[in-house]
């Protein structure tokens, strides 16, 4: 009869255990909720404000017009065709300065910046061993036909999100000053500005331009000189440097960062690489990147937290199994389900207050309460309030685990694995002398005859 009250009891803790991850499952799934209701929040910020911007040029285009003839339907007309030359700097160097202010909806928030950069380098002097782009990438053309008629031709600056452009920037082309109009005119769906030129800038091809850009959560620049260069300083201490190439010196504090970027067309390929984008093959520019990044994403913390529930709620049953055998006391298997209640709504407790505290706040908060409250309830159930408080202790140096588990991400596989055996040589310790045929209701078995003799 014992033994089959024991068996049941470890088959019903087993079957309780998975039936907690339900309400552990579906604090998992309102995790992942709020993580949608922040990215609505952020992408609401961004139509209000602008987004993550990329920065391409400047690009001189010189447009050219030619008359062809084509037939239909046996008749014969003349259309006119547009092709263009793209001519990139010969020298690129950006320097920017970024100054970070949050800005929140409700209890979300994204990093907008405002960003003064200034753009000089130079320009080729001559076209004549730059590539021609149709518009119809099917067609050649001679760069020496007379029948090409060129147009005025004007310098272009792309942007992802042109909104992010506080005032009017101003060209310095030699001893020319030139105002930018609205329009990129570089290709379909590329958003900016472009400076109209009365003629090709010839030798003295210097540039200078100062712009006051807005944008959000990233910025990227394109390096599309022959020589490319960028230096980029701001006052947020989290920065992550993506792209295609990283900073090659950069300093962090708290109170802000410095990075340098340089590389050549032998690492970029640029002229190749931006021909095939205007002609549609391709837009895989490579960029000079930098994004301001929350130093702990507080829902990735609460996910990772979870994983571990059924570990965490598993080795409490375990302690308190551990307690009811060694004490021979009596514990009713709702009160183990009391329990376990309150461990998996420790994970909801925790995502709510992880919105308002941060996270380490809220795993304090969050725990302590769970503790308290497990400690003054098996104060009654264990049979005292010492027995009560080693329970509480124990629950709370496992609570301290698991936040170590989450705050060493790289090593968390090998403190998870000291951990199980840790467990399990405590267990196998504490039950080193404890009789479990007699726990059981066993009979230790009889020697056999021979074995006697």
């Amino acid at each position: 009869m014992v033994k089959q009250i024991f068996t049941h009891k470890i088959a019903l803790l087993l079957l309780l255990s998975l039936l907690l991850m339900i309400p552990v499952h579906s604090i998992m799934e309102l995790n992942r909720e709020r993580q949608v209701y922040r990215s609505q929040a952020i992408k609401q910020i961004m139509a209000s404000s602008s987004g993550p911007q990329r920065l391409l040029g400047p690009v001189l285009v010189q447009p050219y017009t030619r008359a062809i003839t084509v037939e239909q339907d046996g008749k014969r007309f003349v259309r006119e065709e547009r092709v263009y030359r793209y001519l990139l700097p010969d020298r690129l160097d950006v320097r920017a300065s970024m100054e970070v202010t949050p800005r929140k909806l409700g209890i979300y928030q994204a990093q907008v910046y405002h960003s003064r950069l200034s753009l000089s380098g130079r320009l080729p002097a001559s076209l004549a061993d730059k590539v021609l782009v149709a518009g119809n990438p099917d067609l050649s053309f001679d760069a020496a036909d007379p029948a090409l008629v060129p147009g005025k031709p004007y310098l272009s600056l792309v942007l992802s999100d042109a909104r992010g452009i506080s005032s009017v920037p101003e060209l310095k082309l030699g001893e020319r000053r030139i105002p930018f109009a609205p329009g990129a005119l570089l290709g379909d769906g590329l958003a900016g500005i472009h400076a109209p030129l009365d003629s090709l800038p010839g030798e003295d091809g210097r540039f200078h331009i100062e712009l006051n850009l807005q944008g959000m959560n990233a910025l990227e620049v394109v390096p599309i000189g022959q020589d490319s260069r960028f230096n980029l300083s701001g006052n947020w201490p989290h920065p992550n440097f993506i792209g295609d190439f990283l900073p090659g010196s950069r300093t962090l504090n708290d109170q802000g960062f410095d990075a340098s970027w340089q590389t050549s067309w032998f690492a970029t390929d640029m002229e190749r690489r931006f021909t095939r984008m205007m002609k549609g093959a391709g837009s895989d520019l490579p960029t000079f990147s930098v994004s301001l990044v929350q130093p702990v994403d507080h829902y990735q913390l609460n996910e990772r937290a979870a994983k571990y529930a059924l570990l965490f709620i598993g080795l409490t049953f375990l302690s308190f199994f551990m307690f009811e055998l060694l004490k021979g006391l009596r514990v009713h298997p709702i009160q183990y389900a009391l329990v376990g209640m309150g461990l998996a709504i420790f994970y909801l407790v925790l995502l709510a207050l992880t919105e308002h505290l941060g996270f380490g706040w809220a795993y304090l908060v969050a725990s302590l309460a769970s503790v308290s409250l497990n400690g003054f309830y098996l104060s009654h159930v264990l049979g005292g309030p010492r027995q009560g408080l080693g329970f509480a202790a124990l629950l709370g140096l496992v609570y301290a685990i698991l936040f170590g588990l989450l705050q060493a991400e790289e090593i968390a596989l090998l403190l998870g694995a000291l951990l199980l055996f840790a467990i399990l040589t405590l267990v196998m310790v504490l039950t080193r002398k404890l009789d479990w045929y007699g726990v059981m209701g066993n009979p230790p078995p009889s020697s056999s005859p021979s074995q006697e003799s």
